[in-house]
């Protein structure tokens, strides 16, 4: 199994026609994704890679159904384009762009909550269930299926973990990238529930990064989790005061620092590996600790 997406999950794609969203339709129909449709106004009943192209989403789904939509557009334009998946009927939305403006990204927000939608990114490389659907702009061939779920902050840092743990002979069932903006969707906690109850999911890697208090959070859910998890975090050599790459990346008096993040993670039970390519190792110690307890 998988969170989120699996091989049956319908994908539409809004801002299709653009650079981005022609490159990156290409390459998730390449990895097996259902794209069914692609949306750019104005350009409605062209093809992109043989995906019929509508002007809205609404015209899209008379024709295609389709469960989630992932947006390559300006990030003026994000909050529009969000909305009317949203009022279409679209559950999951996959938001590319990034420095989406905050009040935009805010009202985004409470309107998908209002109606129960699942939101991942503003600012991310999307998500993927190896060998079943990918939905984003990660690349093909660093994933293979398995039973560790991932769930990351930083992009580039989660492919050199995943880069590690597919050469260490451990797939993974889903990898999340949670985004980079200051006010994202989902949250490391709402993706741990869902590992958690994923049977599949045998035990999870959570990728964070200094700044914000979003790992401290989910220091405190893991302590509930029955799943084992092992984290690394970026930013231990970053200077204080220092600002790191993600607008979500912000030290705020004194909190959100690496210490304090390793100290809540390690009082949780979670193994934080100190170099990214210690996450493999540590992933297979504690599934064979889980093995023998589940003999025992």
């Amino acid at each position: 199994m998988s969170i989120i997406i699996n091989e049956t999950t319908r994908i539409i794609v809004q801002g299709i026609t653009g650079t981005q969203g022609q490159f990156h339709t290409g390459q998730m129909l390449a990895y097996g994704s259902k794209i069914v449709g692609g949306v750019s106004p104005g350009k409605g009943g062209q093809e992109v890679h043989g995906v019929p192209v509508f002007d809205t989403v609404e015209e899209a789904l008379l024709v295609q159904q389709a469960d989630a939509s992932v947006i390559f557009v300006p990030a003026k334009l994000v909050k529009d384009v969000a909305l009317e998946s949203i009022d279409a009927g679209i559950k999951t939305l996959v938001i590319i762009t990034e420095h989406v403006p905050l009040h935009d990204t805010l009202e985004l927000m409470a309107f998908a909550e209002k109606k129960q939608v699942e939101i991942i990114g503003p600012n991310t490389y999307g998500l993927i269930s190896p060998g079943q659907s990918k939905i984003g702009i990660m690349p093909n061939n660093i994933f293979t299926p398995g039973e560790v779920g991932v769930v990351a902050r930083s992009g580039t840092l989660s492919y050199e973990i995943v880069y590690q743990l597919t050469g260490a002979g451990i797939g993974q069932s889903t990898v999340v990238g949670l985004g980079g903006d200051r006010v994202v969707g989902m949250s490391f906690i709402q993706v741990l529930e869902k590992f958690e109850a994923d049977p599949k999911t045998q035990a999870v890697v959570l990728v964070g990064e200094i700044g914000g208090n979003a790992e401290e959070e989910a220091a405190h859910y893991i302590k509930g989790m029955r799943k084992p998890v092992v984290a690394f975090l970026a930013g231990k050599s970053a200077p204080p005061g220092k600002r790191m790459g993600h607008a979500g990346a912000i030290i705020e008096r004194g909190k959100g620092t690496f210490e304090s993040k390793v100290e809540a993670l390690t009082a949780a039970g979670v193994s934080v590996a100190n170099l990214p390519w210690e996450v493999g190792p540590l992933v297979k110690q504690v599934l064979a600790q889980g093995s023998e307890q589940s003999d025992g």
